[in-house]
């Protein structure tokens, strides 16, 4: 495996794209390749220099290495194989403008401390879900030096920093262009294709029924609207005592557009906010107790945001507490936990460094962003009732459980903030290749042909 593949297992990202991606923006200008490296025997073994930007060389063998990591991209892709020569020169462009930044990174002054250095090595062990010993043991195993691994991690965090400082004062969205986005999108959705999900609990009433047992099935329906409305799961509740056959889905009726749902489900709920209840009503059916789980218009955010609820012991170093040792507290904290000996809440009370001690650790609700993002990404690696590894973020060492996860409806500042993280992402998209090409066209570029 290569230290691009690691670095794209472990970021998850493009080149140099770390913190951006956490705004919620992605560079796709000059991706990192997801590929092993090609087999030695498959390159040149006489290396030259294919180019010079600004007295730094660019060896035929760093072209070809990533020529070759493409094109198996490609094939495990099941891609149409592209013109060799038109994808060298691909590649060649893309290394010339890192080279360029790189360059111009170091000329301005953008660096990468070790700290934060050491949190991306961390980070890139944690997404594989291995450690930093194993990390550094499969890397040697796979003949990759621990400075050339830090050194490469390094480039790609300068690269993200750069671009980040360069790019942010052109990706400012005012209020008055989310206002103007929203009213576009409004104007352009065709009211039949706006997206609506509801949830339903049918009581379902015989065709000869009585009108006393008619009656009798109205007050259980509502009844049951009475439970949901005071708080009972609807799911549940669907499950226990809902007729249709949706029930073993607690009623879901799926995510489709307005026009394949019965138009009596969509004037009862035409005014209900996402997450509430609309009053009981009839069909030919029975009685039904809908809920409207989302609605979306296609162009604009999903009207719900995605919640999770999250415990954690926290371990702060110091003068008394190495890091080391936490990291190893902590694993033996998760180890009795795992093997029945210990208790979560009781271990976080006893221990944990934080206010959320005196609650077992338990840190609520959370929505996306409300963390710094080292907790958010190893948070979301973690299914419910998943117990993660022990992890470093900048308040100390972590260990921690998921315990649910729900999608509620978004408030509208939550919308607000989801179609201004659009607009940022397309205005990087248009900013960030004017931006590349300018420092491209300020630098020294010498191509070179091969030798005889």
């Amino acid at each position: 495996m290569t230290i691009r593949r690691y670095l794209a297992l472990g970021l998850g990202l493009c080149a140099g794209t770390l913190a951006l991606a956490q705004e919620g923006l992605r560079l796709t200008a000059t991706p990192t390749l997801n590929l092993p490296a090609p087999p030695v025997g498959s390159l040149r073994q006489a290396d030259y220099i294919v180019a010079i930007v600004n007295s730094e060389p660019i060896t035929h063998q760093e072209l070809q290495t990533e020529v070759q990591r493409q094109l198996q991209q490609i094939a495990q892709q099941r891609q149409p194989r592209p013109d060799v020569a038109s994808l060298q020169k691909q590649v060649l462009e893309r290394l010339i403008q890192e080279r360029v930044q790189l360059q111009w990174a170091r000329e301005i002054g953008v660096r990468v401390d070790e700290k934060s250095l050491e949190q991306a090595e961390q980070m890139v062990a944690r997404q594989n879900q291995i450690d930093l010993p194993e990390l550094h043991r499969r890397l040697v195993a796979d003949g990759i030096s621990l400075e050339r691994f830090r050194s490469q991690l390094r480039e790609q965090l300068t690269l993200n920093r750069l671009r980040e400082r360069e790019l942010e004062p052109r990706l400012k969205v005012s209020e008055l262009e989310i206002d103007q986005y929203l009213q576009e999108q409004s104007t352009l959705v065709d009211p039949a294709s706006r997206l609506l999900q509801l949830a339903q609990i049918l009581v379902a009433v015989p065709d000869e029924a009585s009108d006393a047992q008619v009656a009798t099935l109205k007050a259980r329906a509502d009844g049951l609207l009475a439970r949901a409305r005071a708080g009972e799961d609807f799911t549940a509740l669907a499950r226990e005592a809902s007729d249709a056959q949706d029930r073993a889905a607690g009623g879901q009726l799926g995510l489709r557009p307005v026009g394949r749902y019965p138009q009596l489900f969509v004037d009862a709920t035409a005014a209900v906010p996402v997450g509430q209840l609309a009053p009981v009503i009839r069909s030919g059916a029975g009685f039904h107790i809908l809920k409207v789980l989302e609605r979306r218009d296609p162009g604009l955010p999903d009207a719900t945001v995605a919640q999770t609820r999250v415990r954690h012991i926290l371990l702060r170093p110091g003068p008394q507490l190495s890091e080391a040792a936490a990291v190893e507290q902590l694993a033996d904290f998760r180890r009795r936990i795992l093997a029945g000996q210990a208790d979560f809440a009781a271990l976080a009370r006893a221990h944990s460094q934080d206010g959320s001690a005196a609650q077992g650790g338990d840190l609520g609700w959370s929505t996306p962003g409300l963390f710094v993002p080292e907790f958010e990404q190893a948070m979301e690696a973690l299914a419910p009732g998943q117990l993660g590894e022990p992890f470093t973020s900048r308040f100390g060492v972590h260990l921690i459980e998921v315990q649910e996860r729900r999608s509620v409806a978004a408030t509208q500042r939550e919308q607000r903030e989801a179609v201004r993280a659009q607009l940022r992402e397309r205005k990087l998209a248009q900013a960030y290749p004017v931006w590349a090409q300018d420092l491209r066209g300020r630098a020294y570029v010498e191509l070179r042909e091969a030798p005889p």
